[in-house]
């Protein structure tokens, strides 16, 4: 058997091309030559979804001619991708499409050129950020960073305590990814205002406001401290000069698993070990499934590469918001989470094989098409119906993808007020009684049980992280399973369901607060209760 290299990939070109590897058709040397030197295209957020997505469509454009520069890929946070999974091999990637018959398509990319530590602790790297900023060759800056990079508040609408010590310090003393973005845009600024696209491609709703609103907290509590002038809050005001376009993305990515590296070591890599933290796995491989969906509003006032020849949909903003709503409220993010949450809760570790439970298939069946598309509105570039058929009959049911419910669950308390808060505010916008509802309800109670870390089987089990999982999981300590109370279930879930900063509306206000904490009274109701519970309501 023939020893493949991603290290060493080059000196291996003919065994990789016979095991069925596709190669770059470019010159990777000098495509990441002229990135490192000033590219037009910078990513922030080096995870496991830039490697599997992002980097495949600038790959497809290096291998048409249409991009001769590499991204250069930023972590603000902590450097440790930058240093332990992406330098040894030379800022090069596996990327692994697991097809539903169990084969592997594998793509080879080397196209991102290198990276920089974009924080203070790493004065060289935060200085060359600054200098590609500088640049007005600089066209665009996509993100990856989750949704809680962007957040500066915290439960109760107010600026965290480390925001507010950032503001009265000024850009030198940024340290929070919004606050060295919006440094980074003032060095953009001082060194001649060349307009530029920031591009959050992060799994939320309306990202582009959203990130465009955290920029201007920043830059607008710097003018209060006396950091910066007007003219610079006019600068990333204006849409025309510092854009943010809203986006709607979609490939389900789940961590590098041992599956995979297995599959990988009997095909005959030799340096695709797993890389394991205490948070996302990774390797020098990235798996991912073959479905994808990028939509980008056509918002680049300086310019960009072809994006729409690597696949991208590019549209005006209300076509990017729709397609993301249908996507995000209805057509797969709520039913994730549901299957996240009682997947955890049933003691699964693959969504697949709780697409094999029947009531768990049914579930997320009547949550997607009775309860969240009759408010979809068509983006006319996906068409809703095809996407959920695609989805439950093709995606979540492949047994190649080792997506975990563990994985989906993180931060949940940042995605119930899109996945389930728009679509109940969407019905009482067009005058709908939402009391009548089951499975939205339903699995937010399932959420509420889940946050107890006690399993369907009474055994613990860790919570995924959450910013607010401690704060949370105070209010349901009062919760003991094998015990209905309704004064202890209403104590536990008041708090959390009246709360319009999580769910962006208060339960009890739309007649569904008490409907929940009846449905979390049945889940408690002994070991084995979540899964009758769930049987009773098919």
């Amino acid at each position: 058997m023939a020893s493949l290299s991603l290290k060493n990939w080059q000196d291996c070109k003919e065994e990789l091309a016979a095991a069925g590897v596709k190669l770059p058709a470019y010159d990777a040397g000098a495509v990441k030559a002229a990135g490192m030197e000033q590219p037009v295209w910078m990513h922030f957020g080096g995870g496991n979804l830039y490697r599997a997505f992002h980097a495949q469509i600038a790959n497809e454009l290096a291998n048409k001619g249409l991009l001769d520069r590499g991204v250069v890929v930023a972590e603000t946070f902590r450097p440790f991708t930058l240093d332990e999974v992406y330098a040894p091999y030379n800022y090069d990637i596996l990327q692994v499409v697991m097809n539903a018959d169990g084969t592997l398509d594998e793509n080879l990319i080397a196209v991102t050129a290198g990276g920089c530590f974009a924080n203070s602790q790493r004065p060289e790297d935060l200085a060359r950020a600054k200098r590609y900023f500088e640049s007005s060759e600089l066209q665009l800056v996509t993100f990856t960073i989750t949704e809680k990079g962007y957040s500066l508040r915290d439960a109760a609408g107010e600026l965290m305590g480390y925001v507010k010590a950032e503001l009265e310090a000024g850009p030198d003393a940024a340290a929070s990814s919004m606050g060295i973005v919006a440094s980074l845009l003032l060095a953009r600024f001082n060194a001649g205002a060349a307009p530029i696209a920031m591009v959050s491609t992060d799994n939320f709703s309306q990202n582009g406001a959203r990130f465009r609103e955290a920029i201007l907290t920043v830059a607008r509590g710097w003018q209060d401290n006396g950091h910066v002038g007007q003219d610079f809050v006019d600068y990333v005001s204006d849409e025309s000069r510092v854009s943010f376009p809203w986006s709607m993305i979609d490939r389900i990515t789940p961590n590098p698993s041992p599956e995979t590296e297995a599959a990988l070591k009997e095909q005959g890599w030799s340096d695709l070990d797993l890389i394991r933290t205490s948070g996302p796995t990774f390797a020098g491989f990235a798996n991912t499934e073959a479905c994808h969906y990028l939509v980008i509003e056509d918002s680049f006032p300086n310019g960009r590469p072809a994006l729409d020849a690597g696949g991208v949909i590019l549209c005006d903003r209300q076509t990017a918001e729709r397609a993301d709503t249908m996507k995000v409220t209805a057509c797969l993010n709520p039913l994730h989470t549901c299957l996240a949450v009682f997947g955890c809760l049933l003691g699964y570790d693959r969504i697949w094989k709780e697409m094999e439970n029947a009531d768990l298939a049914s579930l997320v069946h009547h949550l997607g098409y009775d309860e969240d598309l009759p408010v979809v509105v068509d983006p006319e570039v996906i068409d809703p119906q095809s996407f959920i058929d695609e989805l439950t009959g093709e995606r979540l049911v492949n047994k190649s993808l080792p997506d975990a419910p563990q994985r989906i669950a993180t931060d949940t308390s940042q995605k119930v007020a899109i996945r389930y808060g728009h679509t109940l505010n969407a019905y009482l916008a067009d005058g709908k009684d939402v009391s009548g509802l089951t499975y939205i309800p339903l699995t937010i109670a399932g959420w509420l049980r889940y946050l107890m870390g006690v399993g369907d089987d009474g055994k613990p089990f860790e919570c995924s992280p959450d910013p607010l999982l401690s704060e949370l999981q105070a209010h349901v300590s009062g919760l003991e399973l094998g015990s209905v109370d309704a004064e202890a279930i209403h104590a536990a879930a008041e708090p959390i369901l009246s709360n319009t900063e999580i769910f962006t509306l208060d339960l009890y206000s739309v007649g569904l607060g008490e409907k929940i904490e009846g449905f979390l009274g049945e889940m408690l109701d002994g070991t084995g209760a979540v899964a009758a519970t769930i049987h009773k309501y098919l």
